[in-house]
């Protein structure tokens, strides 16, 4: 197998995004759209990797991090000016060579490697990736000579009447012989209405060379589509939802209603789990077997483990084990665990909260920094109180304890092992294992006391 390497241009501005956000780090299906193209990169196993930064180029660096090759064009004169900037790191290498761009994220491995494939089978020097589309407006046009050969690509703005008329486009994305590849760019003008350095321009110096230059075209046009504003970003994202969906039905997840349901493109989900529609699953989000997620989840960062269910929840960061119920309406904030057979009611939020083994948080409550023993009950209303305004401090309820309704817990303390906490106390002490703690006012009654307010005296008053 010759050796592979790859350019990726993320140099350009794009300002047609009217955005203070780099182009190419808009996020598709949740991660910037230029890191889908390096993982499509690093599954092929390409060897090296060079992105061409120039506008903003440290944020790009900072976002996509280190162990790639970056490249800087310090001023933007075109696509040939840019592929040359990365000369000083492949120049002398021997092998195939990939050139595409960063808002390009919907291309797959499969569809690369054929242009590979197409690419060496025929003894190219060049191939570019082409695609037939009904209306190729604004798109470069691929001129063939009579015998189906390509003769040259022309852009929109350079070709003339008959050659706009040609619905058969580039697509941007090219693989060529490296050692040559390197030889022509340097005889790359700019004579051209825009004054730029095209790298369409190679192709037809090959061809006068007396190299064989041949077309790769792509079966589903819409893999090669850029992105150059907020319309095209929409338009990628909803065309990566739906093949993300789709290979998880492929695998044995059942998504009631994919066009209602946003899954990220690193999420992985168990057989003959049941996704309902308007969830949302973000992240690195790790979804088991035989779940059921939804309606209205929105998952961050989550690990599930088989036999879950949840629905109407927000959960970030945090981990569900086996066969635990969560929701309606409950929110799990970051750093909490919720142990297996747990049951996470209506309206109640968990901070870095740990919940062992079938407990129950019904309704109405707040846990958070606290560690929640096995089989605990957790009343309707408890607080615990855990910020005293400068610190947060920890709250521990040990094994089968029963907290009443109404509680606050004022932390730090301790809930021993069967102890109860009678409904309505704010406790601010341990409470030993075994032990009852009352801790409010005593009820005091006042006989005949009603009889003097004003609606036993016959003035019923309005609300």
């Amino acid at each position: 197998m010759s050796n592979r390497y790859a350019v990726v241009l993320a140099a350009g501005q794009g300002t047609r995004m009217k955005s203070k956000l780099h182009k190419v780090l808009h996020p598709v299906c949740g991660k910037p759209m230029v890191q889908h193209v390096l993982d499509t990169l690093a599954a092929m196993n390409v060897h090296d990797v060079v992105v061409v930064v120039g506008h903003d180029a440290e944020t790009v660096k900072s976002t996509l991090g280190e162990g790639i090759t970056y490249a800087l064009q310090e001023k933007q004169l075109g696509t040939a000016h840019a592929v040359q900037q990365a000369q000083p790191f492949l120049k002398d290498k021997h092998g195939t060579t990939l050139i595409l761009y960063g808002d390009v994220p919907l291309l797959t491995p499969e569809t690369l490697t054929a242009l590979i494939d197409h690419h060496h089978a025929q003894g190219a020097a060049a191939t570019v990736m082409t695609a037939h589309l009904a209306d190729p407006t604004g798109y470069g046009r691929i001129v063939r000579d009579e015998a189906g050969e390509v003769l040259r690509i022309v852009e929109h703005k350079d070709a003339s009447e008959t050659e706009r008329k040609i619905q058969e486009i580039n697509t941007g994305i090219y693989c060529f012989d490296n050692e040559k590849m390197w030889g022509v760019l340097a005889q790359v003008g700019n004579d051209n209405v825009q004054g730029e350095y095209y790298l369409t321009d190679c192709i037809e110096l090959l061809r006068q060379a007396g190299e064989k230059v041949t077309a790769f075209i792509l079966a589903e046009p819409a893999e090669a589509s850029g992105v150059n504003d907020r319309v095209q970003l929409a338009e990628v994202e909803a065309y990566m939802r739906r093949r993300i969906c789709e290979r998880h039905m492929r695998n044995g997840v059942t998504i009631v209603d994919p066009a209602h349901t946003y899954i990220d493109s690193d999420v992985t989900i168990g057989a003959d789990t049941i996704i309902h529609p308007g969830t949302y699953l973000r992240g690195r989000t790790q979804i088991g077997a035989d779940c059921v997620i939804g309606p209205q989840a929105d998952l961050t960062d989550v690990v599930i483990a088989d036999k879950v269910s949840l629905s109407y929840a927000v959960i970030k960061g945090s981990q569900v084990e086996t066969e635990a119920v969560v929701g309606p309406y409950a929110q799990v904030r970051p750093g909490s665990r919720i142990g297996s057979k747990v049951k996470v009611g209506n309206f109640v939020e968990l901070k870095n909260a740990d919940v062992g083994a079938g407990s129950k948080i019904p309704h109405l409550s707040y846990v958070g920094d606290a560690e929640i023993g096995e089989s605990v009950n957790i009343g309707c209303g408890t607080i615990t109180v855990n910020y005293d305004g400068a610190v947060k401090h920890k709250t521990i309820v040990e094994d089968h304890a029963f907290i009443g309704c109404n509680s606050n817990l004022i932390a730090p303390i301790r809930v021993g092992k069967h102890a109860y906490v009678a409904a309505g106390s704010t406790v601010n002490q341990d409470v030993p294992a075994d032990a009852l703690a009352i801790a409010r006012e005593r009820q005091v009654n006042k006989l005949g006391y009603a009889n003097k307010l004003p609606r036993k005296q016959g003035k019923q008053q309005e609300n």
